[in-house]
């Protein structure tokens, strides 16, 4: 089965582009082997005709992409323990350990903080996000741990949802990143959108970009590291990490964002989400949320002290 993109219209700033370069910039989500492939069979077409990857184009011009249409996987119950911080019959919290996935993909069809879920549950998740995102409102990377939010029905999602888009939904994290600073404590407001250059990262852009805010505060300063509590006011994909690694403070074991000799012990990146504050779905009341720092983090931060 095959689906076809709406008609992309090639705008005057854009005119002169190459064709491929132009797609990998208004199909974000689409990588450059995709693209190839498209191109070879045929599937991309240039004012009605099959396009050449290297055509230039014009103004006015009419690009059109038929992609595959992708089946969604189903993700499965599996018996998985998980670290339960609180439940009720609307939502649940967990404290989710560095390495676990949050959902299915491709690339990891099992051992899912979802799958775990699911045989929880017996499967009684909300279905706003389908069958592969069960109960999922937000979502942190494989290798930051913390605390989620998980909701059991879909009153409960679209409520909590409605807190997340008005920013009423407190999220703080804490995280080891490089380097000093000279003030106690800041603001990071500067959009994030998928990174023209290597279309797997995020990076701050003015195009195709949503606006993003960061706050931090120093919580100690040692020799070439800082570490920091971090607040969401927007929730952006890979926020803290872009954020901290664009102003030249990246998130110590980021093997992304940050430097290219990796502190492998970490294992990833040095950041938890410590803190959740929100209103219950049901109840009205203000329910607020924090956690341990995880023995990984804490052995890191007793290195730097001297420990």
């Amino acid at each position: 089965m095959m689906q076809k993109k709406p008609l992309l219209i090639v705008p005057s700033e854009q005119s002169n582009s190459r064709i491929d370069k132009f797609l990998a910039q208004n199909l974000p989500d689409v990588s450059r082997s995709s693209l190839l492939h498209l191109f070879l069979e045929h599937n991309i077409t240039l004012n009605g005709k099959p396009a050449a990857k290297n055509a230039r184009l014009k103004i006015g011009d009419a690009v059109e992409v038929i992609l595959p249409e992708l089946k969604e996987l189903e993700a499965k119950p599996e018996d998985i323990p998980l670290d339960i911080v609180f439940e009720d019959d609307d939502i649940i919290i967990v404290n989710k350990p560095k390495g676990m996935v949050v959902h299915p993909s491709n690339g990891h069809k099992n051992g899912t903080l979802v799958n775990a879920l699911l045989a929880h549950c017996a499967g009684e998740l909300s279905g706003i996000n389908g069958v592969i995102r069960p109960g999922i409102v937000h979502r942190i990377d494989k290798d930051t741990s913390g605390l989620l939010m998980v909701a059991k029905n879909n009153y409960a999602h679209l409520k909590l949802a409605e807190q997340i888009k008005s920013h009423s939904f407190s999220r703080e994290y804490e995280a080891i990143v490089y380097g000093n600073f000279k003030e106690a404590e800041g603001e990071i407001s500067l959009p994030i959108g998928r990174s023209p250059i290597d279309r797997k990262k995020m990076a701050v852009t003015e195009k195709n970009s949503k606006p993003a805010i960061t706050y931090f505060k120093v919580l100690c300063n040692f020799k070439g590291f800082s570490y920091l509590r971090l607040t969401l006011k927007t929730g952006r994909t890979h926020q803290i990490r872009v954020h901290m690694a664009h102003i030249g403070h990246p998130v110590a074991g980021d093997a992304v964002y940050g430097p290219k000799k990796v502190i492998t012990e970490l294992n990833g990146q040095c950041l938890h989400a410590i803190h959740l504050g929100f209103v219950h779905p049901k109840t009205g009341k203000y329910m607020q949320f924090e956690t341990e720092l995880p023995a990984y983090f804490k052995q890191f931060l007793n290195r730097l002290k001297g420990e």
